[in-house]
C-alpha cells in the first residue's frame, strides 16, 4: 500500500519543553488508526503539524509525499476537538461553505446523512444540543472525498447513542484508499473499528502496531494494554 502519512525525526518545542521527541512512523492508505495516549503526551501537536496549524521545529512530516500546505489542505479533511463554525450560522449555510470551499465535498451525502436524523437545515448551529451539533460538523468532514481524514476526539462529551451513530458515519463514509486517524480517549468504545493504534508518552512514539498483533502479541485488548502502559 501506498503511505500517506510519513514523519521522520519529527520534533515539536516550546522553548526548552518537547511536545514532540524525534517521533519516526508511517501510516498507509486503507485503515483506521487510532492516536492514543494521556492528556500531555503530544496528541494535538501531531494533529496540528499535520494540518500545517503548527511548524515543526526539528525533523519532517510529509502527507502524500507532501509537506503540510496548501496542497496537503486538499486531501485532509480535519475535525477538531472544539466547535469549528459560527454558532449563529444555519446548518444549511455551513453547508454551503463546505460545498464552495472544498471541491470533493458531496452535498448529497451530506443532506442524506441530516436527513436521517432528522435534523433541521434551517437551524442555527448555536440552538443544537451539543451531541447534534458534533454530529453536523462530522457529517461535514465525512462528506468529503478525502485521502487522510484526522479526527480529534470526535466520540468525546456525547451520550453512547450518538457515539454509535458517529462511529457508524465514519466506518460507512470513507473509501478503501483512504485513511483515517482517530484521537481519543474512549478507547474501549473504538477499538472494533480499529486497524492500528499508536501510543504516545511524553511525546514519544512507543508504540505503533496492528490491533491483531497486539491481541496476538499481548493476549491482550488495546485497552488492557493501554491501561498497563499509562497505568490508568
Amino acid at each position: 500500500m501506498k503511505t500517506i502519512l510519513e514523519c521522520r525525526g519529527l520534533t515539536k518545542k516550546y522553548g526548552n519543553f518537547s511536545a514532540l521527541s524525534d517521533l519516526t512512523l508511517t501510516l498507509e492508505r486503507g485503515q483506521i488508526a487510532g492516536l492514543l495516549g494521556p492528556n500531555g503526551s503530544g496528541k494535538t501537536t501531531l494533529i496540528k503539524l499535520i494540518n500545517g496549524l503548527l511548524v515543526p521545529s526539528g525533523g519532517e512530516l510529509k502527507i502524500n509525499g507532501c509537506a503540510p500546505g496548501v496542497e496537503t489542505k486538499k486531501i485532509i479533511s480535519y475535525l477538531p476537538d472544539q466547535d469549528c463554525l459560527a454558532s449563529q450560522l444555519r446548518v444549511k449555510d455551513a453547508l454551503r461553505l463546505y460545498s464552495d470551499f472544498y471541491k470533493d465535498f458531496s452535498m448529497e451525502r451530506a443532506v442524506n446523512m441530516l436527513d436521517t436524523l432528522e435534523i433541521d437545515r434551517s437551524s442555527r448551529l448555536g440552538a443544537l444540543s451539543k451531541g447534534t451539533k458534533e454530529k453536523v460538523q462530522l457529517i461535514l468532514v465525512m462528506s468529503r472525498d478525502a485521502q487522510l481524514y484526522v479526527l480529534d476526539e470526535p466520540i468525546g462529551g456525547v451520550d453512547p447513542a450518538a457515539r454509535d451513530y458517529i462511529l457508524r458515519t465514519i466506518l460507512t463514509n470513507y473509501n478503501e484508499n483512504a485513511t483515517i486517524l482517530i484521537s481519543t480517549h474512549l478507547i474501549s468504545d473504538i477499538e472494533n473499528v480499529l486497524d492500528r493504534v499508536l501510543f504516545l508518552k511524553a511525546g514519544c512514539l512507543v508504540l505503533n502496531e496492528s490491533v491483531d498483533e497486539i491481541r496476538t502479541k499481548y493476549g491482550k485488548s488495546v485497552d488492557a494494554l493501554f491501561r498497563e502502559v499509562f497505568r490508568c
